[in-house]
């Protein structure tokens, strides 16, 4: 999902933030809190939230109760899918206020789909949309809560600043108010002012105390903004998942379609011009047979020759399609196979109760196949090793080398393509792989039994 809570931490001055120039903030986070722009940002957010809440819940309470009182005739049918449509038009504004205000991106929810044109179709579609009422539900649910983070944001904002300031403007009482300061108690008999410089001194390091907590008083009550918003404004957890397989769909098809034609190319390559070759040449010997047998016996001892490298060709591209050991003897005996052709020692170790399903099984292989390449050309290092268990439904395997690291997973390279056809079967590939090294790499893949 496109939802990144909590994204631009760094930028509004989280760990690891810098100042002008890309120098380390002087200053620590507790404070200038109160006057970094996510802060005043967030303020703002709350700000809004009151008058923009009242609008959305008059408008939903008011049109809802109005749709109910007309379910009597056919008119509340459309008036409660007019409802619903507003409320999807103020989940739209919602969003992109939290985008700006409070660096919350949540993707837009999936849009209607009708089989139908026409009024009835679409009032159909929205009455059925569980996205629509998750928008009432979010109209009705904000206003308390925006009246209520409203009232103590805006009492901890006034009140710090009003005190954190109070030596800027104390002079205001004896002046046009007739009094010695600020009251802070007074009954018939007795009066407190903060009228002396003690007492100012005091008020102002309160001040102070409060302005420094606001901002995480404020950044906590937009937590439950970022909560509502996230889970009611965005799309729904079963939309979400249709999209993933879809891209997982493209990314199986891709691949499908570049192993197919990376086994054409071969084949044209390589066995199919070998053996047009090894063809013509028998042709030669057939001819020579009669003229110079002793010349037509070096043709075809030099066509077995190549009959033999073809069906090596041939036997290497079908245990790069699915090994036979693979299918016959399970991944101990197929990844031992594959450890054995590696140019560095590596070590092999299979823990596994039971087979994982086939396709399962074979992606594992051709991961640790595609690893252990990388480790022969690119890691230069002396030792290997591959680990293969079984956690819970998930099944592990880990390649690691003392080579050079600095692999990554940056577009364009081996390891992205491999992350992403792991990604296409709900699997996660995790590089660590510092410069120096050295280098461990673990996928983990979704177990299935056989």
């Amino acid at each position: 999902m496109a939802t990144q809570y909590g994204h631009g931490y760094g930028e509004w001055g989280g760990p690891g933030s810098q100042g002008a120039g890309g120098r380390p903030h002087r200053l620590p986070l507790a404070l200038r809190a109160p006057i970094e722009g996510r802060s005043w940002g967030e303020f703002c957010y709350l700000l809004l939230s009151l008058p923009i809440g009242i609008m959305m819940f008059t408008y939903s309470v008011t049109m809802f109760s109005l749709g109910a009182g007309l379910l009597v005739t056919f008119l509340g049918i459309p008036v409660f899918a007019a409802t619903l449509a507003g409320c999807r038009g103020f989940g739209a504004l919602e969003r992109a206020r939290a985008r700006g205000l409070l660096g919350l991106e949540v993707a837009d929810p999936e849009p209607l789909r009708t089989k139908r044109r026409g009024a009835m179709a679409w009032t159909g579609a929205m009455l059925r949309s569980g996205t629509s009422w998750r928008h009432l539900l979010y109209t009705v649910l904000q206003f308390p809560w925006a009246v209520f983070s409203f009232t103590v944001g805006v009492t901890f904002w006034v009140c710090g600043w009003a005190l954190l300031t109070y030596p800027l403007w104390f002079w205001v009482f004896p002046m046009y108010v007739g009094q010695d300061g600020l009251q802070l108690y007074g009954d018939e008999t007795h009066h407190v002012y903060l009228d002396n410089p003690f007492k100012i001194t005091v008020t102002a390091l309160m001040g102070l105390l409060i302005t420094l907590a606001t901002p995480w008083i404020v950044r906590g009550l937009t937590t439950v903004d970022r909560l509502l918003v996230h889970g009611l404004l965005g799309p729904s957890r079963l939309a979400t998942r249709v999209v993933e397989l879809e891209s997982d769909r493209g990314v199986v098809v891709d691949t499908a379609a570049a192993d197919l034609r990376r086994i054409e190319r071969d084949l044209h390559d390589g066995a199919q011009a070998r053996l047009v070759a090894l063809a013509m040449d028998l042709g030669l010997a057939k001819e020579k047979l009669a003229e110079d047998p002793q010349a037509a016996a070096r043709m075809v001892d030099e066509a077995h020759g190549e009959v033999k490298t073809a069906l090596q060709e041939l036997r290497d591209l079908a245990r790069g399609i699915h090994p036979a050991v693979l299918t016959d003897r399970g991944l101990d005996a197929a990844l031992s196979a594959v450890a054995s052709r590696c140019t560095v020692p590596v070590q092999v170790e299979v823990d596994l109760p039971s087979r994982p399903a086939p396709a399962i099984e074979g992606i594992a292989y051709f991961t640790v196949s595609e690893l252990l390449q990388n480790v022969s050309k690119h890691s230069r290092a002396s030792r290997a090793t591959v680990d293969v268990w079984r956690v819970d439904d998930r099944l592990l395997l880990q390649v690691a080398d003392d080579g050079v690291g600095g692999a990554d997973t940056s577009a364009g390279s081996g390891l992205a393509g491999l992350a992403g056809r792991l990604d296409a079967v709900d699997g996660v590939l995790v590089v660590d792989s510092p410069a120096g090294g050295p280098t461990r790499i673990t996928a983990e893949l979704p177990w299935r039994s056989a």
